[in-house]
């Protein structure tokens, strides 16, 4: 399948085709230098995979991790591209999950004022949500995504096949960006998370959730009004995720979709945890989250824009005072843990 994210100058194809990480050559532009970013968790035998079809390929690697989405590795991202002598008609490949797609695109959209990167995502949460959409960033201070750009790739490669060598924890991290987008506009898709054995419904998540987040990017390229539906459970989620331990993004979404929910749809969300083994139990200090959450580039002095769920396929967004997120949070705790 391919689809065609329309942004005018800036629109791309997205393929979406089980093997195509062997075929990349066909559908990309490689034969300039090319800079393939990847991290330490993503097998090598993708790199090489790649590397193979680029005439004057390189590879650049990161640990694995948040933590890693750094000023650091940002620099050492440009300086590889300085050493290499990189110029305006070569690329960056950004060969990973969220992290190394977000620390790539930055540093391609700063690197002489812009140069072509592409995107070939490998777990489920960026080939679901964070490989399309143009948005890009590194954490800084102790804040998630602070420092970024909006800077669309040239095309983006999903193979699912590359899926299969997620751990169990990781594949169903990223599978909550899928019942994020399920949960505010698509009841049907909703039904096969309460429904049925998830797994194998995995091909026809990754495309209904893409088609979703494919419509509000092209309505809303730069997040000034719908776009924002794309964060629920983020605003809570963000800040659950930096002050508390052993966490992962998809599994801080989780927690923070519970508390911009109506009781109706936390409970239906709730009976849906245990088949993704998503945890609900965490210590969550709600005075470290607040913190947080009060630095965080959503908000303002006035509050945040929260996206509620009160039925599931619909949402609100609502202008929320940090007291009141706060207390939403608070009284969600009650139901954590069972």
């Amino acid at each position: 399948m391919i689809l065609h994210l329309d942004l005018k100058d800036n629109g791309y194809d997205i393929i979406i085709e089980h093997g195509c990480l062997n075929k990349a050559g066909e559908y990309l532009n490689l034969n300039r230098n090319v800079l393939i970013v990847s991290d330490t968790g993503v097998p090598f035998e993708y790199v090489e995979t790649l590397l193979k079809q680029c005439p004057k390929g390189h590879y650049l690697l990161i640990e694995q991790g948040e933590v890693n989405k750094n000023l650091d590795n940002y620099a050492k991202i440009l300086k590889e591209l300085c050493d290499l002598r990189f110029n305006r008609k070569d690329c960056v490949i950004a060969l990973g999950g969220g992290v190394v797609g977000d620390i790539s695109g930055f540093a391609a959209s700063c690197y002489m004022r812009g140069i072509d990167f592409y995107n070939i995502p490998t777990t489920s949460l960026s080939e679901i949500d964070s490989s399309i959409g143009g948005k890009t960033a590194i954490d800084f201070g102790g804040l998630k995504n602070i420092v970024g750009t909006f800077y669309q790739p040239k095309k983006v490669l999903i193979d699912p096949d590359t899926l299969k060598t997620l751990s169990e924890r990781h594949l169903y991290n990223g599978l909550v960006e899928g019942l994020k987008m399920a949960a505010c506009f698509d009841e049907d898709t909703f039904d096969i998370f309460m429904n049925e054995d998830i797994i194998s419904h995995l091909d026809e998540i990754i495309c209904k959730s893409l088609l979703i987040k494919k419509d509000v990017v092209e309505k809303d390229e730069k997040e000034s009004g719908l776009r924002k539906v794309l964060n629920f459970g983020h605003t809570v989620g963000h800040g659950i995720e930096v002050s508390t331990d052993d966490i992962l993004h998809g599994e801080s979404v989780a927690l923070g979709m519970l508390v911009m929910a109506s009781k109706e749809v936390r409970e239906k969300l709730l009976s849906i945890y245990p088949k993704m083994n998503i945890r609900t139990d965490y210590d969550i200090d709600v005075k470290k989250v607040m913190e947080a959450l009060r630095h965080d580039k959503k908000g303002n002095d006035d509050g945040v824009d929260c996206v509620v769920v009160n039925r599931i396929g619909s949402f609100e967004i609502v202008k929320m005072t940090y007291e009141e997120i706060e207390e939403r949070l608070t009284d969600c705790k009650e139901v954590m843990g069972r």
